[in-house]
């Protein structure tokens, strides 16, 4: 149990190195491509530099959630504030189709009305800005848990958001130098919004799902009830419930009734150990009860 808890900290402690190191250089670039727009008058300089507040914010909402998760487990809040991290990973996720419908919006707009673009500019501040992202995404693939925390998922994906959106810039750059296509950058846009949003609809169905409670994608309940039943004394398994309280944190409850005779805390022993071994659960709260046992029918 400890060591899978020391596990579970370090993670977590990873995870935090990550994105503060992903942070100082998203904002870093966020600077340089600010002061450059002011400099060289450029209006997509300053535009890309709105893009990319968006995920600096993103990136410290992201930072915060982590530190407010670590926050002691108190009376008031038994659980601790784990939940922080899901509640984050759902805005997140909610500001992911925010920024692609504005770039939706723009695009369209540009469509039927073209805009003067500076193709040299522009293949210049996305190859910095492709440059600054795929180092993000590198040191939060390489530190973090992108995977296996929706948090850090939902921060990965406003990185990579904002790199396929260099990609577009690039190509459309290219295009426009080449032969003067300037509708090829709304066009562009449009194509990496709608990936954008692909993953925001992902994101959020996962954070919606752990805080309605649902039971995590992997684990099949009837299976687990089934391999209950097995125990040698069981008669029934009810009120089983399995819920996630932040990614890595699920929990387990369920009642289990047993013939009189035969040794409860054996098949609570026994019981234990199935859910920890099969479904890598840690946090089980099993009720054993015996026939004489009565207690009102719950609703859930």
């Amino acid at each position: 149990m400890g060591h899978d808890h020391d596990h579970f900290e370090t993670v977590r402690s990873g995870n935090k190195k990550a994105l503060a190191t992903a942070l100082v250089i998203t904002a870093g670039i966020m600077l340089v491509e600010f002061f450059g727009g002011l400099f060289t008058n450029s209006l997509a300089l300053i535009a890309d530099s709105g893009h990319m507040l968006s995920d600096t914010v993103s990136l410290a909402l992201s930072l915060l959630a982590i530190w407010f998760a670590g926050r002691a487990v108190s009376a008031k809040k038994t659980y601790g504030s784990y939940r922080f991290e899901i509640i984050t990973a759902f805005i997140n996720g909610i500001t992911l189709f925010v920024m692609a419908g504005i770039i939706i919006y723009e695009a369209v707009q540009r469509l039927y009305e073209p805009a003067e673009v500076q193709g040299g500019w522009m293949l210049i501040i996305a190859a910095i800005g492709l440059l600054a992202n795929l180092l993000s995404a590198w040191v939060l693939n390489r530190g973090a848990d992108v995977d296996g925390n929706l948090n850090m998922k939902s921060a990965y994906m406003h990185i990579i958001g904002d790199a396929l959106g260099s990609v577009g810039a690039i190509v459309a750059g290219l295009l426009i130098l080449l032969f003067d296509w300037t509708i090829a950058d709304p066009l562009i846009s449009i194509a990496v919004a709608l990936l954008i949003l692909r993953s925001a609809w992902g994101i959020l169905q996962n954070s919606l799902h752990i805080l309605m409670e649902g039971t995590p994608e992997e684990i099949d309940t009837q299976e687990v009830e089934k391999r209950l039943l097995e125990i040698e004394g069981v008669l029934a398994v009810h009120d089983l419930h399995i819920w996630t309280i932040t990614s890595g944190m699920d929990l387990f409850t369920c009642h289990i009734d047993v013939d009189m005779d035969i040794d409860e805390q054996e098949v609570l022993q026994q019981a234990i150990k199935l859910v920890h071994d099969s479904c890598g659960i840690e946090h089980t709260t099993i009720q054993i009860e015996k026939p004489k046992i009565v207690h009102p029918s719950l609703k859930v």
